[in-house]
């Protein structure tokens, strides 16, 4: 989910020529400027689904129920807490299950998933649903949120919020809220890996150190800085919303494997399958998902 902010406003454009449900390369990166000469990777389209979702901004992939789950933002205002929020299922196929299968939330961004609970951040409250019965089980307030955007879970279940326009990180644990990082610069995308956290903040990617300061591993991700996944190793994918995906390679150098910034077509908070090598792309204004097998 890409930092997102009132920017996002922009009316979307034209949307991007893609077939569903068909293999082809993905044009390459229009500023060879900021372009490794040396690619190793591409990314090809494996299907999109149809355009019922509603502002998608964020895919999490649930590989023991084998579906994606898919926060829709349905409003122009990402920040707007009307109510019209909700929580979509697509196969893993491309075909849509439910466009709300659950409903009632506000303008949901990130989400993550832990022992069978699904978290979603919408505002300044993070959604606890069930997953087995699609039924939100509380709504927590985060004291002193502004807008929550991205999640990360760690392997004990805590859980860590990025608040955007808040600058700041959260962690939750055991039913309460505290701030972990402040004075950022508007951070978005969080991942964990193993013991390591990684932020993506001021359009770059960090490591958080033990004493909480930040380790720059990548910048000059402009575009907003949104989505951030692990593909193996120390190699990540980054989103950027105004349509931009990087792969980063373990040495921290950054390769363009998508740009559709001249299509309008938006590239907001990823999700990754590590087993098929495929990433989830929500489109947010074109309301549609696409998937790309990372080769």
């Amino acid at each position: 989910m890409k930092i997102k902010n009132l920017l996002f406003l922009a009316a979307s454009g034209i949307l991007f020529s893609a077939c569903n449900n068909s293999s082809q390369k993905t044009t390459g990166a229009s500023d060879s400027t900021t372009v490794s000469d040396s690619s190793k990777y591409e990314l090809v389209l494996k299907w999109e689904t149809d355009s019922l979702m509603k502002v998608p901004e964020a895919v999490l992939v649930d590989k023991a129920n084998n579906v994606l789950y898919v926060s829709n933002i349905d409003g122009q205002d990402p920040w707007g807490a009307d109510g019209k929020g909700s929580i979509g299922k697509v196969g893993m196929d491309g075909k849509i299950i439910a466009t709300d299968w659950v409903s009632g939330l506000d303008a949901p961004k990130g989400l993550g998933m832990y022992n069978g609970k699904l978290y979603a951040a919408d505002l300044t409250n993070l959604v606890i649903i069930d997953i087995a019965s699609g039924k939100i089980e509380k709504k927590v307030p985060f004291a002193g949120a502004t807008g929550l955007n991205d999640i990360a879970v760690d392997s004990k279940g805590v859980v860590y919020v990025s608040d955007s326009p808040g600058k700041k990180v959260f962690r939750f644990e055991n039913g309460k809220s505290e701030v972990f990082l402040d004075k950022l610069n508007g951070p978005n995308g969080l991942y964990i890996n193993g013991d390591d956290i990684f932020v993506l903040d001021n359009q770059a990617m960090h490591k958080v150190n033990a004493d909480k300061s930040l380790t720059q591993i990548v910048d000059g991700l402009d575009g907003n800085a949104d989505g951030l996944e692990n593909v193996s190793g120390d190699d990540y994918l980054i989103s950027c919303w105004e349509g931009l995906i990087w792969y980063i390679n373990a040495d921290g150098s950054k390769e363009k494997l998508l740009d559709t910034k001249a299509q309008k077509k938006n590239t907001a908070d990823i999700g990754f399958d590590k087993d098929s090598k495929t990433v989830y792309v929500p489109t947010f204004f074109k309301n549609t998902i696409v998937a790309y097998e990372v080769k």
